[in-house]
C-alpha cells in the first residue's frame, strides 16, 4: 500500500497479533495468520502505529488451570463481572507473547502491554475488564492529538470489539477493517460483537 497522506489525526491501531493467536498456538484464531500481509500494509501506509500484546503472568486469574476444575472456554464469576476461563496463553516473556515474526512491528510508536494484573483480565486496549483501570491508551492519543482510529487483529469478537467499543465511548472515531481481523466465535460471540460495534458507531469497513 502507498503512504497515505492527510491523516496525521489518524493512528492504526494493531490488536495483539501474537503466536498463541496464531496456528499452533496455545489460543490460536483460526486464520490468525492470515491477516499479517494486509496489517503489514497498513503499517506502511499510515502515519500513526500503536501495538497492544496480551501480556500474562503466570498463573493469571482467567486462565482455566487456574481454577480448580474448570475447562477452557468456561465461564466463571469474578468480581468485575462473567470471566470466561481461557488456556494459558500470552505468558510473559515465552515464544507465545511473542508478536508474529512476520509482522513488521519496529514502526509501532507505542506498544501497550495489557492483562499483566494477575487478578483482573484485559481485553480493551482502553481499560481492563472492570472497566475503570486505564491503560493509560486515552490519554496517550489525546496528547499526540489523534482523533480516528483504524483497528485491526485478533480477535474480531473480543480484544477488537472491546477496544473499539471503549474507543467510541472515549469520544474517538473508530473503524474497524474486518478483513484484517479473525474472530474465536464463541457461542454466536462475533454476531453479538459485530452488533455492538455497529450500535457503538463503530464503522465496519475493509482495507
Amino acid at each position: 500500500m502507498e503512504k497515505i497522506t492527510g491523516m496525521d489525526d489518524t493512528a492504526l491501531i494493531v490488536i495483539d497479533v501474537q503466536n498463541d493467536f496464531c496456528p499452533g498456538g496455545a489460543l490460536a484464531v483460526t486464520g490468525g495468520d492470515e491477516i499479517v500481509p494486509l496489517v503489514n500494509g497498513l503499517i506502511d501506509s499510515l502515519p500513526h502505529v500503536v501495538l497492544t500484546q496480551d501480556w500474562h503472568p503466570s498463573g493469571h486469574s482467567s486462565f482455566a488451570s487456574s481454577h480448580s476444575g474448570a475447562d477452557p472456554f468456561s465461564t466463571t464469576q469474578m468480581p468485575y463481572g462473567d470471566q470466561t476461563l481461557w488456556p494459558d496463553h500470552c505468558v510473559q516473556g515465552t515464544t507465545g507473547a511473542a508478536f508474529h515474526a512476520d509482522l513488521q512491528w519496529t514502526r509501532a510508536e507505542l506498544v501497550i502491554r495489557k492483562g499483566f494484573r494477575n487478578a483482573v483480565d484485559s481485553y480493551s486496549a482502553f481499560f481492563e475488564n472492570d472497566h475503570t483501570t486505564p491503560t493509560g491508551l486515552g490519554g496517550y492519543l489525546r496528547e499526540r492529538d489523534i482523533s480516528s482510529l483504524v483497528m485491526v487483529g485478533l480477535a474480531t469478537d473480543f480484544c477488537v470489539a472491546f477496544s473499539a467499543l471503549d474507543a467510541a465511548k472515549l469520544g474517538f472515531k473508530v473503524t474497524v477493517l474486518t478483513d484484517a481481523c479473525r474472530a474465536i466465535d464463541l457461542d454466536g460471540s462475533l454476531a453479538a460483537a459485530m452488533d455492538k460495534m455497529k450500535a457503538a458507531g463503530v464503522s465496519l469497513e475493509t482495507t
